[in-house]
């Protein structure tokens, strides 16, 4: 058992800032028995109050840009642009869940008035937080996916505290984020225990199997998100566990946008399956293609130009090269390019193959598995009426991917009627990294993508996965929650049957 977390340096491979101490187990039921203490009080805050904290919040953030962003770096080497950009998404994020808030729809309230006649009793119908929940926090986004990131902030808006499980790729930027957000929170008014940071490999299991935690967001690998997801639902009390775990992302090019514009696809896949050393959830992992020895010759051309970056973690680093070689191995797929390294302990050169889509769906069992890096395959199709059976067996995906031209109509809504089935966003003529933190976004999909296809981890709706519903049968109206009293003193939207 770990007794300290020490940060590394992705570009030396060296030990960075000081190491944290292992969250122990007594101390894990300390913030747990913290967070059930705050519940009734932050949970009872009005909406508009959980709002200003949040907005309180997320200046806070702001005013710390520069010196997290430092922390960060040393632990990531995602750079500091990249770094800064993703502060100002988390203070955003957080924002956000303040218009949500102040909107009262999340409550999606509800009143069926009695009617004597039929003998129905008045109902009403609202959703309510859950309880104290665990958020683990993902390696790829050290601000956007992690301590004060959007699973934190829906659920802090849903009204439930937050045990932050801090990943151990950065500790200190973990530890630093939990300052700023807890001493901002308390400046806000919220109890203590709205918000506590966790360290180590070991208490991620211990939080899961907490009885005072009552529910779980997750965003990871699938082995390890699999491994949690069964820990909460084999627990006395089964708790929902809302896992995104791993995606393909399918992008299909059809015929006419090829012969159209071969070179403007060819940039734009090379830049998006390299960017953030293609450790991004909605990384193009698969691109099919028609058979056009143009586009492919632009595709080699492109991916060869490019230089990739340190990955996050040495475990990163070793399944890249690992999961890299066993492709390099397999007789069917034939290597179209590679690009270079860039200096660093962690490095690694962006890599695709190329193989035609008989030999893919022959293989689907085995070609289908996640490489979390800037590796892609590309599969070449001769009609699209072949293409659209194979997309729909793929497993379950975040995104889905069209380019299409004029001339490719009939057969972009033939493929957005298979992809729409296996993805939970479809991108027309776009690449899907880079997720819009909105009221519209779905951040999710059928399995393996996440253990639940109804929710989303980011946007707005996000919050859905921290209510549950509560209905009031024939309750004196001045006992009634304010959201479904007769005069809606709140002036929340709700529906009157």
């Amino acid at each position: 058992m770990s007794t300290h977390i020490q940060g590394f340096s992705p570009r030396t491979g060296l030990p960075t800032g000081e190491p944290h101490p292992a969250t122990t187990l007594p101390e894990l039921d300390h913030a747990v028995a913290a967070a059930e203490r705050a519940f009734p009080l932050w949970s009872g805050l009005g909406s508009h109050e959980r709002a200003d904290a949040l907005d309180a919040a997320a200046d806070a953030l702001d005013d710390e840009t520069d010196a997290l962003v430092a922390v960060a770096d040393t632990e990531t080497a995602l750079g500091l642009p990249r770094l800064s950009g993703e502060v100002t998404r988390t203070s955003d994020q957080l924002r956000l869940f303040g218009r949500v808030l102040r909107h009262g729809g999340f409550t999606k309230a509800v009143v069926t008035p009695a009617d004597p006649a039929i003998g129905r009793p008045d109902l009403r119908r609202m959703m309510q937080p859950v309880g104290p929940v665990a958020v683990f926090s993902a390696s790829n986004f050290p601000f956007a996916f992690s301590v004060a990131g959007g699973d934190t902030a829906s659920a802090l808006a849903a009204g439930c505290p937050v045990v932050v499980k801090a990943h151990e790729g950065h500790p200190n930027t973990s530890a630093a984020v939990a300052r700023v957000l807890t001493n901002a929170l308390l400046a806000a008014g919220a109890p203590e225990g709205t918000l506590s940071l966790v360290q180590g490999f070991e208490a991620g299991a211990a939080l899961v199997r907490h009885p005072g935690i009552r529910a779980v967001g997750f965003t990871g690998s699938l082995a390890g998100g699999r491994a949690l997801f069964d820990l909460a639902a084999g627990r006395e009390d089964p708790i929902p566990f809302y896992g995104e775990l791993g995606s393909l992302n399918p992008v299909v090019v059809l015929p006419e946008a090829a012969r159209e514009r071969a070179d403007a696809i060819a940039a734009g896949y090379a830049a998006s399956l390299t960017q953030g050393s293609g450790q991004f959830c909605t990384n193009p992992g698969l691109l099919f293609v028609p058979e056009d020895e143009a586009l492919l010759a632009a595709l080699a051309g492109a991916v060869g130009q490019t230089r990739g970056g340190p990955v996050l973690t040495v475990r990163i680093h070793r399944s890249y090269l690992a999961r890299t070689h066993e492709l390099d191995s397999m007789e069917e797929l034939t290597p179209l390019a590679a690009g270079t390294a860039s200096d660093g302990a962690w490095s690694v050169p962006p890599r695709v193959w190329q193989l035609p889509l008989k030999s893919f769906a022959a293989q689907a069992g085995t070609l289908d598995e996640e490489c979390f890096g800037p590796a892609g395959l590309i599969v070449t199709y001769p009609a699209t009426e072949a293409l659209c059976e194979t997309l729909a067996r793929l497993p379950g995906s975040l995104t889905g991917s069209v380019h299409a031209a004029n001339g490719d109509r009939d057969a972009a809504a033939r493929v957005a009627a298979a992809l729409r089935r296996k993805a939970g966003r479809l991108v027309h003529n776009g690449w899907p990294t880079g997720v819009a933190v909105c009221w519209a976004m779905h951040h999710g999909g059928p399995w393996p993508a996440a253990t639940s296809a109804l929710h989303t981890s980011v946007g707005a709706q996000a919050i859905d996965r921290w209510l549950v519903p509560i209905a009031f049968q024939d309750w004196p109206d001045d006992l009634l929650p304010p959201e479904l009293q007769e005069a809606n003193p709140l002036g929340v939207p709700r529906l009157t049957e």
